[in-house]
């Protein structure tokens, strides 16, 4: 094999180059998402807290590595020969006229991640209390992140984008309806043994 077949696959790839970055930062932004949404969902309940293990900063980690993936994911479309976005095709919903509602799904998702993953920087303003529930936020904005993916991705709709997806979706997703069940659930009474506050 000579340097010029070594060479074609590159440049084969080459005009397809800023897609293919942007598909794989958008992967990438979905398996970190859902690890953190994972972990976060964790960290709240009495699972960890119950263990002492205090995992606060792969979290946020985890957190900014999403924001970093999803900002390559968004920006790296700008040098693509075929879709040819502006700034704000990619920066402000329903600004695009590509496939507009899952695009503007993808990118509502990333502001609102933005917005509540850098919320964590001025809880102390917030207040530690309206921080929390604000905070609870940042899993709908996943969820409208993985309904972009599904409805928008170049491999959507594949089947092995499908179990790749439910992979790392489904147990935030199961974490997810373990935390909504457990906020609607009703408080328990008190026992006999404890009385009534009079």
């Amino acid at each position: 094999m000579n340097l010029t077949q070594l060479a074609l696959p590159a440049t084969s790839a080459a005009p397809h180059l800023f897609w293919l970055l942007s598909r794989a930062a958008g992967s990438a932004a979905l398996v970190l998402s859902s690890l953190s949404v994972c972990l976060g969902l964790l960290m709240g309940g009495r699972l960890l807290k119950r263990r002492g293990t205090d995992l606060r900063v792969t979290h946020e980690a985890l957190s900014l590595a999403t924001l970093a993936t999803l900002l390559v994911h968004g920006l790296s479309l700008l040098g693509d020969g075929f879709l040819h976005p502006s700034l704000a095709d990619v920066a402000i919903p329903f600004a695009g006229a590509y496939k507009t509602f899952w695009t503007s799904a993808g990118i509502v998702a990333f502001w609102a991640l933005a917005a509540l993953g850098l919320s964590y920087y001025a809880r102390a303003r917030i207040g530690q209390a309206r921080w929390r529930k604000l905070h609870r936020f940042t899993a709908l904005a996943w969820a409208l992140g993985i309904a972009h993916s599904l409805g928008e991705g170049t491999d959507a709709g594949r089947t092995w984008f499908l179990v790749a997806t439910a992979i790392v979706a489904i147990p935030a997703a199961v974490l997810l309806a373990g935390r909504l069940s457990g906020l609607q659930a009703p408080k328990p009474s008190p026992s006999p043994s404890q009385g009534v506050a009079r």
